[in-house]
């Protein structure tokens, strides 16, 4: 339980304004919820959220120590009261989370505290018991994967420290299938091929440049595709990444002549289209281990799938993937 006593400079406030400003970790339905409940008291009574603060009242809370903590990249999960997530699948090992696009999995692509996907699962794990950031010295659950901000798809989260050491190494060995579907703009040629080149990152524009030839600072690139359905003007493809740069796909396509619908960073944005993000789905994933999978080997040769990919099913209703 703590005390806050209200000095001259607080008086006058709402108590939910009061609470947004003095715990601004418990979020605004949480604290309505524990003043209905009688978790949050003024001067040991109930008190209304529109309630006026005068000088000299008691506040007392009685809620979760780590709500009084400063806001911060590792406790952005308590600003969610509501967890929102599309779960793929889940064990006591990982969660499987459709995430859509323009949603941000973590902090560091611009989105603010508790509005991330990371956020969303902690807090969704935290809620269920599952995790006790107290019991821990160190880890927290973790995002295995990462999909650009504007593209949905599966992101693979660890619960333990062991699943997310063994699905790092996995990934990091390739022994993971992860298929996109996409839509280009035209008909690429063949119908089925790879495309190949050297990707150059400009961190200062956030972009990326394909190339034929190396160049310094460039890696190689590949990304295979099928043409899986088409229209004069449209395809839906289905790709596999062989190497995974940064932006790969979107930069891979437009270099050759076939950029995604609705990227308006390396193609455009068709007002026709009314899209704000770009036509490009993590849609498919399958555990393909060839080594040994530990703690997590009965997901070997298990496939999990978006339940619905809006692009897909809005150009190409009739298409099978």
């Amino acid at each position: 339980m703590k005390e806050f006593v209200i000095g001259p400079n607080d008086a006058g406030q709402r108590l939910d304004r009061f609470l947004a400003k003095a715990v601004p970790l418990l979020p605004a339905s949480l604290a309505q919820k524990y003043i209905r409940i009688k978790r949050i008291k003024l001067g040991g009574a109930r008190v209304e959220r529109d309630t006026r603060l005068k000088a000299g009242d008691v506040l007392q809370l009685y809620i979760n120590d780590e709500f009084f903590e400063k806001p911060r990249e590792d406790n952005a999960y308590l600003t969610v009261a509501t967890p929102k997530l599309n779960i793929v699948y889940e064990d006591e090992n990982i969660l499987l989370a459709d995430k859509r696009p323009g949603l941000a999995v973590h902090p560091h692509d611009g989105a603010e505290y508790g509005r991330t996907l990371i956020d969303h699962i902690q807090a969704y794990l935290y809620q269920k018991r599952e995790w006790s950031p107290r019991g821990e010295n160190s880890f927290a659950p973790a995002l295995c994967n990462r999909i650009d901000r504007n593209t949905g798809g599966i992101v693979i989260a660890a619960k333990n420290a062991e699943a997310l050491r063994i699905l790092n190494q996995k990934i990091k060995d390739r022994e993971l299938d992860k298929r996109y579907l996409a839509i280009v703009e035209g008909v690429p040629k063949p119908r089925k091929g790879s495309l190949k080149g050297y990707l150059f990152k400009d961190a200062k524009k956030n972009r990326v440049f394909i190339t034929d030839t190396p160049q310094a600072g460039s890696k190689s690139c590949q990304t295979n595709y099928v043409v899986l359905a088409n229209t004069p003007k449209l395809s839906l493809v289905e790709c596999e990444l062989i190497t995974g740069r940064t932006h790969q796909i979107r930069a891979q396509f437009a270099h050759a002549g076939h950029p995604l619908l609705g990227d308006g960073k390396y193609g455009k944005l068709s007002k026709d289209a009314g899209r704000n993000y770009q036509a490009l789905y993590s849609y498919k994933l399958t555990f393909t281990f060839t080594t040994d999978g530990g703690i997590l080997e009965y997901l070997n040769g298990k496939t999990f799938r978006a339940q619905t990919v809006d692009f897909a099913e809005e150009y190409f209703p009739e298409a099978k993937y």
